[in-house]
């Protein structure tokens, strides 16, 4: 079985740095590359994230991946913010909503193919249909 959220930070790191995030300035030095359960990234992620969880999350996104209670509080922040308005339109919409830039639209469709074999394997254990509107 896929080993899912066991890890605290991204295998292959990145910046992750978007200067056009203006309001969500990358610190000097900083990364934002994934980390926590759903592994936060982007600078204008982690910026309004730590806002709304009381961290800084530009000058210290490290504490994603250190504290687990911020990281569960990154992760469910995220959720609620991206994926939880799309749940209902079927698993291709969460994918978008939680890696979409990276691998839709033909961008990476092994790392689609796993996740949806992921999905569907949770699925069967519970005994639910996944539903249509699978891939992206």
């Amino acid at each position: 079985m896929h080993a899912a959220l066991c890890y605290t930070e991204e295998i292959k790191k990145s910046r992750y740095c978007d200067p056009k995030a203006k309001k969500w300035p990358c610190a000097p030095g900083r990364q934002y590359y994934g980390r926590g359960p759903l592994q936060l990234t982007w600078n204008y992620n982690y910026g309004p994230c730590g806002r709304a969880n009381r961290f800084d999350g530009l000058k210290n996104p490290d504490i994603v991946a250190r504290n687990r209670v911020v990281a569960w509080k990154a992760a469910l922040w995220f959720w609620m913010k991206n994926v939880r308005p799309v749940v209902g339109r079927g698993f291709e919409p969460t994918i978008r909503a939680i890696n979409g830039a990276l691998e839709c639209n033909g961008k990476n469709p092994g790392a689609v193919k796993a996740r949806v074999d992921f999905y569907k394997g949770y699925c069967k254990r519970f005994g639910v249909a996944p539903g249509p509107n699978l891939t992206c």
